[in-house]
């Protein structure tokens, strides 16, 4: 579902270039799910935008359900995210002007969907929130929105979801009902899940854990807890 070859990022400072990634390569199968961790400043967000095509890489390659997406221009990776792809963020990232329902709605809207809101009634009642269709942003607790949240990113029924710490701004309570819901909708959709967390125990429920630091990417040996050089595995 995700191939990358050699991805790498570089951005201009007043004191020259820095590199956010070193060289990386590795493959995600379809249905499967991947966390990447590590500290904060060691590149993890800035993989997980290139992976969504949200920020263009300075090298390497990027093939999407065999897409070239490097290849693309914005406005092409911008149609491969509104046909494959799904984006959660970790401040929600709710329109204020609209109830739970429109929220959800907007992408199918966009996709032009005659069944936009037909599909956001039973994802709502997916996320258990059918009884909070006419409420706004700002009338739900966060663990609420950022359910409402799933449900759009769900709504076009993606077959990658990207993640950028889910449960980061939520309490304990309510990290343990998105990370219930994350995993029942991935495999009951499979849906290929790819998420940056903090949370340990969030990483631990996925398949596979990558491990981020100073740009450089490791796999984390789910057997013996080991470390291995992911760009040192391209075959």
């Amino acid at each position: 579902m995700i191939s990358t070859k050699g991805i790498s990022k570089t951005v201009n400072t007043t004191q020259g270039e820095l590199k956010i990634l070193q060289p990386i390569s590795f493959d995600v199968k379809a249905g499967e799910s991947v966390a990447i961790v590590g500290a904060s400043g060691s590149g993890k967000s800035t993989l997980l935008s290139l992976l969504a095509g949200l920020d263009e890489v300075s090298e390497g390659e990027i093939y999407l359900d065999g897409q070239a997406m490097h290849a693309m221009d914005e406005e092409q990776r911008a149609q491969l995210r509104g046909a494959k792809v799904g984006f959660i963020f970790q401040s929600f990232m709710l329109v204020q002007s609209l109830t739970a329902i429109e929220n959800i709605m907007l992408p199918a809207e966009i996709a032009g969907h005659d069944d936009a809101k037909q599909r956001a009634l039973e994802i709502l009642k997916q996320v258990g929130l059918d009884h909070r269709a006419g409420h706004y942003p700002n009338q739900l607790s966060g663990g609420e929105q950022q359910r409402v949240a799933i449900a759009r990113a769900f709504i076009s029924q993606p077959k990658i979801l990207f993640a950028d710490e889910p449960t980061g701004n939520l309490d304990a309570a309510n990290s343990d009902k998105i990370e219930k819901l994350l995993f029942e909708l991935n495999q009951n959709s499979n849906t290929t899940l790819v998420l940056v967390t903090h949370d340990q125990t969030l990483a631990n429920q996925c398949e596979r854990q990558l491990h981020m630091q100073a740009g450089v990417l490791t796999e984390i040996s789910a057997s013996s807890s080991t470390v291995s050089d992911i760009a040192a595995q391209v075959g």
